[in-house]
């Protein structure tokens, strides 16, 4: 492998397959100071049994949120507590994707992935995509962190739990990022997939700045069928199984086929959007090998700046923006979870 000298050696998973193997969580403990962690399952735990699912609706003022739940059977007042795991959603793409069905590919759902795990898994769509509210807003990033403080009230109400652990996403990162600035009591491990931090030597983000004027004069842009397909193949073709963009297109296009411009507006003309130095959660960050929206540099910068020594970075060979529906997505689910489910490390 190939490190950075910028990067501490213990602290940075980079590059190839074996980054990802069998021992990631036992070879890579960070060393620092923790609070007491939401309690966890092994990371070889599978949890057997039906999936129950649920919908909730959360209120920002008047806009309402829907919300999405999915774990092995129906919660039961006498049961041991388990982790809570909130999943946020990018620009283009609504909550759907986390709960995807392609026939004939395997397991897509990473909420039914994470349910198996042993997590008690949530999630939302936020203001102006899917199922949610209607407003005239651009559902920018601040907006999305508020969506998320809503929708926490309702996690805390139903589970008990005060502090959860959150993934995002894309601009679902810089949601999440957002969030766990905001409020730190609730997030308790974050995992920041497909991050852009200042954007710089983004391909992705200057292409995108070519219709800057048109994000900062209208609150809504179109996403058809095409532009949900092109999310899997700017980056490189093949890094995503043929009939996944479809089949993501054919439950999103149902909700319709305009998305809010807020995020973009953001990523093109407002980096930084988040502080790394006030992240005080442990954090993992994800990169597609071929991610175009934002350079390892750029990720390295946000890093080497995050305060908790409990943190890493990996990089998931053969996959580009989208993680969560990569033909490499075992790999990512397994470092994900290698990192939600490692014991609390012992202050030095």
């Amino acid at each position: 492998m190939d490190f950075d000298q910028a990067v501490p050696r213990r602290n940075l998973i980079k590059g190839a397959g074996l980054a990802l193997g069998a021992g990631l969580a036992s070879e890579w403990l960070p060393v620092g100071m923790a609070e007491a962690q939401t309690t966890v399952l092994p990371k070889t735990a599978s949890a057997s049994g039906e999936i129950w699912s649920s919908e909730y609706w959360a209120k920002k003022g008047d806009v309402p949120l829907w919300m999405f739940r999915k774990r092995v059977g129906a919660p039961r007042p006498d049961e041991p507590p388990r982790p809570v795991l909130f999943l946020v959603h990018g620009s283009s793409i609504d909550s759907r994707a986390f709960d995807l069905t392609v026939p004939g590919r395997g397991e897509y759902s990473m909420m039914n992935v994470f349910a198996r795990y042993g997590f008690d898994v949530w999630t939302m769509d936020h203001e102006n995509y899917g199922k949610s509210g209607r407003t005239s807003g651009n559902s920018d990033i601040a907006s999305g962190a508020e969506d998320l403080k809503a929708a926490a009230e309702v996690v805390v109400r139903e589970t008990g739990h005060q502090k959860f652990h959150v993934f995002g996403e894309s601009s679902g990162a810089l949601r999440a990022g957002a969030f766990a600035m905001a409020q730190p009591k609730r997030v308790d491990r974050l995992v920041l997939a497909a991050l852009t931090y200042k954007g710089a030597g983004s391909p992705t983000l200057s292409k995108r700045a070519e219709q800057l004027e048109y994000y900062r004069t209208h609150n809504m842009r179109k996403r058809d069928r095409d532009m949900i397909l092109s999310i899997f193949t700017r980056d490189k073709s093949g890094t995503t199984e043929s009939g996944v963009g479809d089949a993501l297109a054919d439950v999103e296009l149902k909700h319709g086929d305009q998305v809010p411009t807020g995020t973009y507006l953001d990523m093109t003309a407002n980096l930084p959007l988040l502080d790394p130095t006030k992240v005080l959660a442990p954090v993992q960050i994800v990169r597609g090998e071929y991610d175009g929206i934002a350079t390892v540099a750029d990720l390295e910068d946000f890093y080497n700046q995050l305060p908790n020594g409990d943190r890493q970075f990996v990089i998931v060979p053969g996959a580009a923006h989208s993680l969560v529906l990569a033909i490499n997505r075992q790999l990512f689910w397994h470092a994900m979870n290698s990192f939600l489910t490692m014991p609390a490390p012992v202050a030095t």
